[in-house]
């Protein structure tokens, strides 16, 4: 297993990912079957110019009137030369008050575009997807978004180099190096947030940076970045699904049982909601458990019988799986063997993103899975088309460029470096550097994509900064995309609130 980061996770895209958006375990891959042609934007007609119209939408209870804009940041090398074009949606409240908030937001991947925070999570405006029985074929119209946060922030979705519109205009070398690397991404992206705090002048107002999947390694290190070498504070941080210590992944050790550990809680969690059983009490039990008598009996080994008992017992109790099974693996469920074990008497496979949302699996004979993640397929085309009829024929930016709401190009390309904690450093120490940073991190109960437990033992092991819960977890009922519930949206909705100031 390898829990390097990967297109599937990708979470999400037309491509993205919600998400949305999501670094990923390499053994989840899907493998893409069609082969794509780069597009040449270098020689494309240049993008339009920003473009805002006025809307409204009915968001906590009251109808909030606002500006959306389409709108591009160059991005220059250290000679001033253009090298790309960003293209980001901003939904802004007028009225010029310095002391409203602004949001930023990216999804993951790498390879995701905003959308999937846009029109899924906090946009004002949402389009169905990331449940069970949404499909492609779904018409792409959009609703209010009753758990918008537009009445209490503004929001600017940045859709970074290779997706959404957003383009290099350099050759494939030059992009790589520039855009499809961890280290370059940070600055430039972190640039794109200055040159629009800038542009739209509004560096006095309070600053957040929110990530999905992906964009939750983005979001602390992009704050850190504009913290200490671009010069700009940042008051709060919101992780979403996070994907922030690629070094605790599978690859790690032979002898790690961090992936097991980590992963164990989600199964249980998507059993215990299966059995309408899932509370916060049931989980702390889980919890437990897995960091405790489970981690002992796995370090044990096969040579300890009575061990190897024990984890049988349990874990066919916590995940539904079939003892002699679990009994094979040694207590040790892989991702991809419980997402086509658990549903297999019914012949759906489930995702990794919401182990219970399903699709009927087209290979159930197979060795292997053969098909790609049932929610990531499903969700493409509804948010793709959304966006584009959105951008194009509602706000009237006409272009003829692909939009990417996923894009596999950009994921392959990418160069991951070295597996390291990087978001988990500097997330602590831009948290060092700012006693008011506030930083909230959130996960669904059934990820696998992104299991909530990693970020658990994480939290706990960070310094308390002489204030208790400096930093915040919360999970909600859901999966990587838990928002798509209105209820866990809702939920979503309220404790951000709180962070914000109300």
């Amino acid at each position: 297993m390898s829990k390097t980061l990967h297109l599937t996770a990708l979470l999400l895209l037309a491509s993205s990912a919600a998400t949305p958006a999501l670094a990923q375990k390499a053994e989840k891959t899907e493998t893409k079957t069609t082969t794509e042609t780069k597009d040449d934007d270098s020689k494309r007609p240049p993008l339009p110019a920003d473009k805002t119209i006025s809307q409204s939408a009915r968001i906590g209870g009251r109808v909030i009137n606002y500006k959306a804009t389409v709108g591009k940041i160059a991005v220059r090398d250290d000679k001033g030369k253009e090298i790309g074009q960003v293209v980001y949606t901003a939904y802004t409240v007028p009225g010029g008050d310095v002391r409203r908030p602004v949001t930023f937001a990216f999804n993951g991947g790498p390879g995701a575009a905003s959308v999937y925070l846009n029109l899924g999570a906090v946009g004002p405006k949402r389009v169905p997807f990331g449940a069970q029985g949404d499909a492609p074929s779904d018409a792409p119209v959009t609703t209010d978004n009753p758990n918008s946060w537009l009445d209490f922030t503004d929001l600017v979705f940045i859709d970074p180099i290779g997706t959404g519109f957003s383009r290099s205009l350099v050759d494939e070398a030059e992009t790589k190096k520039a855009f499809y690397a961890n280290d370059p991404d940070i600055k430039y992206l972190s640039k794109v947030v200055y040159d629009w705090l800038v542009k739209e002048g509004r560096l006095r107002s309070p600053k957040y940076v929110m990530g999905e999947s992906y964009g939750g390694y983005r979001a602390p290190r992009i704050a850190y970045e504009l913290q200490s070498q671009i010069g700009v504070g940042v008051n709060g941080l919101v992780m979403v699904s996070p994907y922030l210590d690629p070094a605790s992944g599978d690859d790690a050790t032979a002898l790690s049982p961090l992936p097991w550990m980590i992963d164990l809680p989600s199964m249980a969690a998507a059993q215990l909601e299966r059995q309408g059983k899932l509370t916060p009490d049931a989980m702390a039990g889980v919890e437990a458990y897995a960091r405790g008598d489970y981690l002992r009996d796995l370090m044990r080994g096969r040579s300890d019988t009575q061990a190897v008992d024990r984890m049988v017992t349990r874990v066919t109790e916590l995940t539904g799986l079939d003892p002699a099974l679990v009994r094979q693996l040694g207590g040790r469920i892989d991702t991809r063997t419980y997402l086509r074990e658990i549903h297999r008497n019914d012949s759906t496979i489930g995702s990794i993103y919401d182990s219970n949302v399903t699709a009927f699996d087209p290979f159930p004979w197979s060795s292997q899975q053969r098909s790609n993640d049932p929610l990531l397929d499903s969700l493409i085309a509804p948010t793709t088309s959304a966006m584009v009829d959105f951008v194009t024929r509602e706000v009237g930016w006409k272009t003829d460029a692909r939009y990417h709401a996923l894009s596999y190009e950009v994921n392959s390309a990418w160069d991951r470096g070295k597996p390291d904690d990087t978001p988990v450093t500097d997330l602590r120490k831009a948290i060092a550097n700012d006693p008011k940073m506030k930083v909230m991190i959130v996960h669904g109960w059934d990820d696998l994509s992104c299991p909530y437990f990693a970020s658990r033992l994480i939290v706990d092991q960070m310094p308390s900064y002489g204030v208790a819960q400096r930093v915040k977890l919360n999970v909600y009922p859901g999966g990587h995309m838990f928002y798509s519930r209105t209820d866990s949206g809702a939920a979503f909705r309220r404790d951000a609130m709180a962070m914000y100031g109300g």
